[in-house]
């Protein structure tokens, strides 16, 4: 009987010393590795200048990491050295300034750009002294048809505004529509109002169709080119009218012409009056001047007629 004691107690002390080296934490669930993050791209834009200034303009479709460099040839001073900085937009960069060598009769400064969002979008200018200026101004892709005159549209009507990148350029991402709302443009949701907007949108091209239009629909429209590195705007004016709107003109007219025929008609009825009483006026001051024979033979006259009779 001990002895199974003993063997009992020796195979419970075995499972509790077997039991302490049993991992009883909750294990973490496995983190997903992370994506891996795509180098930017590099681009190299250089310019020589052998005047005091020239603006190049570039055209950014995707992000990149853009090395501007500058190159001046100089003036007739010729200076050892001089201090060259970068501005952005007017404002210099900060800790952009550094002493440039005349070397090789040139001037030469560079600096990377990390070209990544619409904010790093604008004009970076490489500056040497007060004497030379090279601008860059960086921007996506412009859109080139632009209409000078308002959409003339009816109240009920429909209208069709379009816009349409350039062939030469790079087709973009997708298109979007806003409104200017007299302090912000608001983007225009088709889900948010199916029967009263349309956006139709095709490659280079995108039409906004607005049905069943009011006056409060007129005003300012605007289409957005979307790029990765930004999206690009243009606007036009829809100025929506009634059916009495192209009459009033010719109404204005009528009613200046009705005013005019009155007022001469009143005018040469007054005069009438005038000449009429000058004239009554005339005839009893002539026989008033008549001599008294006179009187006594128109009288004898007449008697004289009424005999016969």
């Amino acid at each position: 009987m001990s002895a199974s004691w003993k063997q009992l107690s020796s195979q419970i002390l075995l499972l509790l010393i077997s039991c302490r080296h049993i991992n009883t934490k909750t294990s973490s669930p496995t983190q997903p590795p992370l994506a891996p993050i795509t180098p930017l791209k590099t681009d190299v834009r250089s310019i020589v200048l052998k005047g005091e200034s020239h603006t190049e303009k570039m055209e950014l479709v995707n992000p990149v990491n853009l090395t501007l460099e500058c190159t001046w040839t100089g003036n007739q001073n010729k200076l050892p050295n001089i201090t060259g900085y970068w501005r952005k937009d007017g404002e210099e960069i900060q800790n952009s300034r550094l002493s440039v060598q005349f070397h090789n009769g040139q001037y030469n400064i560079q600096q990377v750009f990390s070209i990544v969002s619409e904010e790093n979008l604008g004009n970076y200018s490489c500056v040497f002294g007060n004497e030379a200026k090279i601008s860059f101004i960086l921007e996506a892709p412009q859109i080139g048809e632009e209409r000078d005159k308002p959409i003339i549209s009816y109240v009920g009507d429909s209208a069709v505004i379009t816009c349409k990148m350039d062939d030469a350029k790079p087709m973009p991402n997708t298109w979007n529509w806003y409104r200017y709302n007299g302090t912000e443009k608001e983007q225009i949701f088709v889900a948010a109002e199916p029967h009263h907007y349309e956006i139709i949108n095709k490659e280079r091209k995108t039409r906004l169709v607005v049905h069943n239009l009011t006056e409060a629909d007129s005003g300012l429209y605007y289409c957005g080119a979307v790029y990765a590195i930004g999206t690009t705007m243009s606007h036009v004016e829809l100025k929506v009218i009634t059916f009495m709107e192209p009459l009033k003109p010719f109404i204005t007219i009528v009613v200046e012409v009705v005013v005019l025929v009155a007022a001469i008609l009143l005018y040469e009825r007054s005069q009438s009056k005038k000449k009429a009483t000058a004239g009554d006026g005339t005839t009893a001051d002539q026989k008033n001047m008549l001599p008294q024979g006179d009187d006594n033979a128109t009288e004898g006259s007449s008697s004289m007629r009424q005999r016969k009779v």
